[in-house]
């Protein structure tokens, strides 16, 4: 999941099939901290976002598979309104700490 910010809608006069009643938003992809990272992208609503709002969407085949009918061609859905975010600033990836268990024991990947 990824969080983002509704930033505008999009109108669509026509649409494909299993489409048609769905609401188009576009949405600013954020980080942990919501600094803009990325493009914007259009995203399927699911949960009646509104402009604005700070919310959380999925890419991909699980985007498709938020649709009723299920797995219509889009590449992102709103699946959730976001209350509130609490994080602080994350170490840099080289600081160890997510490390697999074979990185962090020597020999581990040898079988010693």
């Amino acid at each position: 999941m990824n969080l983002g910010r509704v930033i505008g809608t999009v109108v669509a006069t026509q649409k494909y099939e299993g489409l048609e009643g769905c609401k188009l938003l576009l949405v600013q992809p954020l980080d942990h901290e919501l600094r803009k990272v990325g493009d914007y992208l259009v995203a399927v609503d699911t949960v009646r976002a509104g402009v604005g709002e700070l919310i959380y969407f999925v890419n991909s085949r699980e985007a498709a598979l938020a649709l009723t009918p299920w797995f219509v061609p889009v590449d992102a859905a709103i699946v959730g309104i976001v209350d509130e975010v609490t994080a602080g600033p994350l170490p840099p990836l080289e600081a160890g700490l997510f490390t697999t268990t074979a990185a962090a024991a020597p020999g581990a990947a040898r079988g010693a």
